[in-house]
């Protein structure tokens, strides 16, 4: 068994002072809703063993804030280029290359659109898929910090295939400010 956990950068400011893309920070919301996501995944182990975080500012400050409501937690962790502007090829790319470490829990932190429409296609259709509530969320977007957690019926990050994944949740801030956590 396998679980991979897709967790999209927080919120973050429109433009960065150098125009660049790349380097947008978290905006005031984003700096409050990561720190929300790592004491939720805190408190719902298990925890991610190796964690891929794009090289993009907003990913590593949301891995930061993430990681730091997560004391006891201490994966393997990862600064990966590819997953700035990954589409499903690299991201497959980048889960099959974890396998090398063989992590049980993988967590990738990256962008859209590309880590909504992994998501989407590694989860099975119809009540096989896992949790129908975070399923119908999931169709329509993955907001930022949102994570999706799937679990796969696998042995090897190299056998991981689409439309081969059970949601087991679908977590956002949104969602945890509605259960008043």
């Amino acid at each position: 068994m396998r679980r991979l956990m897709l967790l999209r950068h927080a919120k973050t400011e429109t433009d960065a002072p150098s125009g660049k893309d790349f380097d947008r920070r978290l905006d005031e919301r984003g700096r409050h809703d990561a720190p929300m996501i790592g004491a939720w995944l805190n408190s719902h182990p298990p925890h991610p063993d190796m964690v891929c975080v794009s090289t993009a500012m907003r990913t590593r400050q949301t891995w930061d804030l993430v990681s730091a409501a997560m004391p006891s937690n201490k994966p393997t962790v990862e600064h990966v280029d590819e997953l700035y502007g990954a589409g499903l090829e690299e991201l497959l790319a980048v889960i099959r290359d974890a396998a090398v470490q063989d992590p049980r829990r993988l967590m990738l932190i990256g962008h859209n659109p590309g880590l909504h429409e992994m998501a989407l296609g590694l989860i099975k259709d119809g009540k096989q898929g896992g949790d129908a509530t975070g399923r119908k969320a999931l169709t329509d977007n993955l907001p930022t910090g949102s994570i999706a957690i799937i679990d796969f019926d696998i042995d090897d990050w190299n056998d991981i295939a689409f439309r081969s994944g059970v949601l087991v949740q679908f977590v956002s801030p949104k969602l945890l400010k509605d259960i008043g956590q």
